[in-house]
């Protein structure tokens, strides 16, 4: 693993006091009758913390620092956690984040059967410290092989994993993902998705629906493809987007424009929001840093809560 040049300790303790004072996010706030509320709950995408944060308690220290609740922690080969050695790390990763308050919300594997190399142990270890939700991996359409026979083929595969999700209690969340180079991925059009998930419980197979890439697949269609994988629909995972395919700062796409905040807002969505930082938060030739990421993802989740209070 390729590490980029530390700031101080100091500097960094100094920079996440500041992102805590004006970013901490208060768990339940109460209104005039003296009534729960529920704030939002915000997951970073941890994928973005590997050659940047060098070990767990320097991650759960930069997760408290940007304010957030917990990490949707890549458990996968090349991930922060090979799943290998996911019995040992997970809970050690939890019980850094712990100490700070928060939590591993949720885990993105590369599970795409029950044969996936170490699934029940991944599955096991990620229930255990309670987490509801785990990313399957991704799938790619094969040219050379009729369309229907590959998705009933992973029909088939998400039958037995629904079995297996079922014994464990678990949910397996199937995200959309737009093509990337000369791949296209399977269920990346929401109504292929569509077709793959609606037999099933959504209690065991549900979707992560990804506004990004659905806007970049559908365009302006994009709601009424939503509608479509609403019953399944789970977890919103959250990265900005300019067409025809660019992933951008928050707020600089067309997020705040879409109605999407105001969608999930009338279904009563409470899960984790999974904030995705998928565009260079650095100048081009500077290093990535942990004062810059720390920079990018306070101001992603300050963003965010901005247009869900605004919906």
């Amino acid at each position: 693993m390729i590490h980029t040049k530390d700031i101080t300790r100091r500097a960094f303790l100094r920079n996440s006091t500041v992102a805590v004072s004006s970013f901490a996010i208060t768990k339940f706030s109460s209104d005039l009758y003296g009534q729960n509320i529920s704030e939002p709950k915000f997951a970073i995408f941890s994928k973005v913390y590997q050659g940047i944060i060098k070990d767990f308690e320097e991650a759960a220290e930069i997760t408290a620092a940007a304010g957030l609740d917990g990490v949707d922690c890549p458990v996968r080969k090349g991930g922060e956690i090979e799943p290998a050695q996911v019995s040992e790390e997970l809970p050690r990763y939890a019980q850094a984040l712990a100490k700070r308050g928060k939590k591993v919300l949720l885990l993105t594997s590369d599970i795409i059967s029950v044969e996936s190399p170490y699934a029940e142990t991944v599955l096991n270890a990620a229930k255990k410290l309670g987490v509801k939700y785990y990313r399957l991996g991704m799938d790619y359409h094969n040219s050379k092989e009729p369309l229907q026979k590959q998705l009933d083929r992973k029909k088939e595969e998400l039958k037995a994993l629904a079995k297996l999700n079922r014994k464990i209690g678990i949910t397996a969340i199937f995200q959309n993902h737009s093509p990337a180079g000369n791949r296209t991925y399977i269920g990346g059009n929401l109504d292929e998705l569509h077709q793959l998930v609606k037999d099933f419980d959504a209690d065991e197979i549900g979707v992560a629906f990804d506004l990004a890439h659905a806007i970049i697949v559908h365009g302006d269609e994009w709601r009424q493809k939503f509608d479509l994988i609403k019953s399944h629909f789970k977890i919103a995972y959250i990265k900005d987007v300019k067409r025809p395919r660019s992933l951008v700062p928050f707020g600089e796409g067309e997020f705040s424009k879409s109605g999407y905040f105001t969608l999930l807002k009338k279904m009563n969505y409470s899960e984790p929001y999974s904030i995705h930082i998928e565009y260079e938060f650095v100048e081009k030739g500077k290093q990535k840093s942990k004062e810059a990421l720390l920079n990018a993802m306070v101001q992603c989740r300050a963003v965010l809560k901005k247009w869900i209070d605004e919906a």
